[in-house]
Formats: C-alpha cells, structure tokens, sequence
C-alpha cells in the first residue's frame, strides 16, 4: 500500500491535464500511487493517458454524472492511506510538495495547507485558518487540491455527497471538522497552484453555491444557522467599515467637517 492515492479528474481539458501529470511526475518523493478518472472526454485526454499508461497506476475514461461522481470513482479505485484530490489544470507546488507533507501525516488525518492561486491577470498565495469553526465554513473552506485526507474518513464518514454540484467536498469538512470533531493540522506551507477557472470560482455559480450551502447548514445545524448567519453579516459589516475608515478621502472628508462646526461654534460665541 502506498502511503499517497494522488486522483486526479478531467473532462475534456487535455491541456490542464498535461500540466498535472507533468507535476505529479516530477515528485522527488515517489511513495505515491496515481489515478486519472476521465469523464469521457473527446479532446485528446484519452489519447494522452494511454500514452502515459506505464506511469499511471490506474485510469479509466468513461462517462460519469458530475465531479464528485468521477471523485468518488476516484476514491474507490484508491489503495494509499492519504487520498489528495488535484483535478486537471491544477499543479503540485514544487517538486518536494509530497516529501515536505510526509512527515506530518502521523500528526492528524486530516493536513492542510495554502493554494497558489492562479487568476489570469496575477497569481497570489492563499493562506488558511489555522483555527476552524463552524462560523469559518459559512464564510470559507478548505483546498481539496491542498489537503491530504485519511482514507478513514471516507470510510467513517462516507464518500461526496453527490446530489451537490459545487460544494460537496466542502460539505464533507464541514461535517468532519465540525460534527465529528476530526482534529484537522494545518501546515504554512504552498501545496498546489490552483487553476481559478473551476466552476466554483465562476461568477454565475456563486448563487448555487450559497444556496447548496445554506441547504447543507439548515440540514447539519439547524438550531445554530440563524446564529451563524446573523454573525457573519455582522463581520462583513464591520470589515466594510473598517475599509471605509481607512479611505484617505474619507479622513480628509471627516477632519474638514470637524474643522468646520468648531469653527461655526467660535463664529457664534462672537456674535
């Protein structure tokens, strides 16, 4: 058994493909088994894993009813002790991304770390919380293409719920972290370069994906969504005026204006 199930899921994007592979290739660390669950693509994908058969420990390419359909096929077809999810257009850091990890999977079963994410007019680092709360997956969660999760789980726990389009993976730390208490370790460190046109970073999504996560909490934590939500506006108000406060314009705006009434009150003591 191999101590890395690296899965990878593509659907008609043969380039975004080429690079993971190259990637995942270039490990120094070598424990590590790798899966390619295709959904059938017409590109050329097919073409490019049969040509990578010898370096691929399993593949299929065949249809499937959405991500976490072919994600779970994935998780199946797995045999390593950690499963890492890094679908094609996405690409592991470095070459010692597997190497640096290692070491800390005796500490948790489940380890996460940052995302370089790569937007098309800059690439910046995204570091998670190190503390996770039940208020912090209203608001966020945590790279699937940047954790390594325990086989375990998926065994305890159950695989992606897949009557979920978007956030099905984030459903499943939701309830890891938040229901079954799984001490999750988070490592400051870069893991993978996420590529930002995924269909839950794709503006005439974000509505679905509020919708299916509010339906999740109400189902999960029915007493405490209100609660939770009433204090996530809170926060988001409060960073508004922060901001706001900060405005340069604003401050000079403000300072006038003080200016002007003390100086109104002198005006009128004369009079």
């Amino acid at each position: 058994m191999k101590l890395f199930s690296i899965i990878t899921v593509n659907y008609n994007n043969a380039t975004g493909l080429q690079k993971t592979m190259q990637s995942v290739f270039g490990q120094s660390f070598t424990d590590f088994e790798f899966i390619v669950i295709d959904g059938g693509s017409e590109d050329g994908s097919k073409l490019l894993l049969e040509t990578n058969s010898s370096t691929i420990t399993y593949w299929v390419s065949e249809k499937d009813t959405g991500i976490y359909n072919a994600m779970n096929k994935g998780i199946k077809a797995s045999k390593g002790d950690y499963l890492f999810f890094l679908n094609s257009g996405d690409t592991l850091h470095d070459a010692f991304v597997l190497k640096n990890a290692a070491p800390y999977l005796k500490q948790s079963e489940l380890i996460y770390g940052n995302l370089l994410i790569a937007e098309p007019a800059r690439k910046w680092v995204k570091k998670y919380n190190e503390k996770l709360s039940l208020e912090y997956f209203t608001r966020d969660t945590l790279p699937h293409q940047g954790s390594f999760i325990h086989r375990a789980l998926f065994e305890r726990f159950g695989l992606y719920d897949e009557t979920l389009k978007i956030v099905a993976d984030w459903k499943f730390f939701l309830e890891a972290i938040c229901k079954y208490n799984v001490r999750a370790l988070y490592i400051d460190q870069v893991i993978s370069s996420y590529d930002y046109t995924g269909i839950s970073s794709r503006p005439e999504f974000y509505a679905l994906q509020a919708h299916e996560k509010r339906t999740v909490l109400a189902k999960l934590f029915p007493l405490q969504i209100d609660s939770i939500y009433e204090l996530h506006a809170l926060r988001e108000r409060k960073q508004y005026f922060d901001s706001f406060e900060k405005d340069l314009f604003v401050q000079k705006y403000f300072g006038l204006k003080l200016r002007w009434k003390a100086l109104k009150k002198k005006i009128l003591k004369r009079g």
